[in-house]
C-alpha cells in the first residue's frame, strides 16, 4: 500500500502558527466596521489585516489607516488592496513591536486568538488609544466583559479609565479556515475622564491586587490585611457585598464604592489604615 500523503499545505501550517482564522462573511466585516465606530478624520490602526477584508471597508470611514500584517504569503493580496486606497500604509511587520502613535488612535482587527491577551496588554499600554475593536474567542470577550456572571482581574484593575463591551458574537463559520470556536466582538473605549482621581489609581489598583491575591481565603480577609476590620466590614455592607462573595461576583461598580469607602480620610484620632 502506497504510504498516506499528508494533504496539510505549508500554507495551512502557516495559518496554524500564526493562529490565523480569515473573516469571509461579509456581513460579519459590516458588524466588525459598525462596531469601530471610526469618524473621517480618525486614525486607524489594523491589527492582522489578512487578505484586506476590513481594510477596505475601514477605509472608507476614516481618516488614514495602518494597516499590519505579519504574513509573507497574504502580503501581496493586501498589497494590491492598499494599493488603491491613498490614506492606507501597508507594514508588514508584528504589531506588538510597533510603537503607538504620539496622537489619538483606535485599533481594530481580527487578531491572531492565540496573541490576543499580548494585543490587549499592548492596547492598554498605548497613552493616546481612544478605544479597540478585537474580534477574539467568545469565551474571552465574555470574560472579560462580566457575561459569564463573573469579573476578571485585569478587567476590574482597568474599569476605572476602560469601559469593557461585549459587541456580538460571531458564528466560527464565517471564517475560514473554520475554528473550533465561535468568535466574540469585545470592544474596549478609554473613558474621557477616569471614575477615579488620576491621583487615586495606583492605590485603587493595589487594592484589587490585594483582594484578588486570595490571602486569607476571601476578599474580606484579604481586605483586613490592610484595613481595620470594622472599616472593612462597613465597606462591604454599604457596597452590598456578602463577606462571603468569591472575588469574581464582586462587581467593577462595587470596587469603586470599597475603594471610596476605605480610602475616605478618617476623624481625627482614629486610624483607617492597616489592622495590627
Amino acid at each position: 500500500m502506497a504510504p498516506r500523503r499528508d494533504r496539510t499545505t505549508a500554507r495551512d501550517r502557516s495559518r496554524r502558527v500564526l493562529s490565523q482564522n480569515f473573516l469571509v462573511d461579509p456581513a460579519t466585516v459590516t458588524r466588525m466596521v459598525r462596531a469601530a465606530r471610526t469618524g473621517p478624520d480618525d486614525l486607524l490602526l489594523e491589527v492582522g489585516a489578512g487578505r484586506g477584508q476590513l481594510t477596505r471597508p475601514l477605509a472608507g470611514r476614516c481618516g488614514r489607516l495602518i494597516a499590519y500584517e505579519v504574513d509573507p504569503t497574504v502580503a501581496p493580496e493586501l498589497a494590491a488592496v492598499c494599493a488603491a486606497l491613498p490614506h492606507v500604509e501597508r507594514r508588514q511587520a508584528d504589531f506588538l513591536t510597533a510603537a503607538p502613535p504620539a496622537e489619538p488612535f483606535a485599533v481594530v482587527g481580527n487578531i491572531p486568538w492565540s496573541l490576543t491577551a499580548a494585543v490587549v496588554r499592548w492596547c492598554l499600554a498605548a497613552p493616546r488609544l481612544r478605544a479597540a475593536t478585537l474580534l477574539t474567542q467568545w469565551e474571552y470577550a465574555r470574560k472579560r466583559t462580566g457575561d459569564l456572571g463573573r469579573w476578571s482581574r485585569l478587567t476590574v484593575l482597568t474599569w476605572p479609565e476602560y469601559e469593557w463591551r461585549l459587541a456580538g458574537r460571531v458564528s466560527r463559520t464565517a471564517f475560514r479556515p473554520v475554528p473550533a470556536v465561535d468568535g466574540g466582538i469585545l470592544r474596549i473605549d478609554r473613558r474621557p475622564e477616569p471614575l477615579l482621581a488620576v491621583a487615586g489609581l495606583p492605590a485603587y489598583r493595589r487594592m484589587v491586587e490585594l483582594g484578588f491575591g486570595g490571602a486569607g481565603g476571601s476578599l474580606a480577609a484579604s481586605l483586613r490585611a490592610a484595613h481595620l476590620g470594622r472599616r472593612v466590614d462597613g465597606a462591604l455592607q454599604a457596597a452590598r457585598i456578602d463577606p462571603a462573595t468569591p472575588v469574581g461576583l464582586v462587581w467593577p461598580e462595587q470596587w469603586l464604592v470599597l475603594f471610596r469607602l476605605l480610602h475616605a480620610p478618617t476623624a481625627p484620632g482614629r486610624s483607617g489604615g492597616r489592622r495590627r
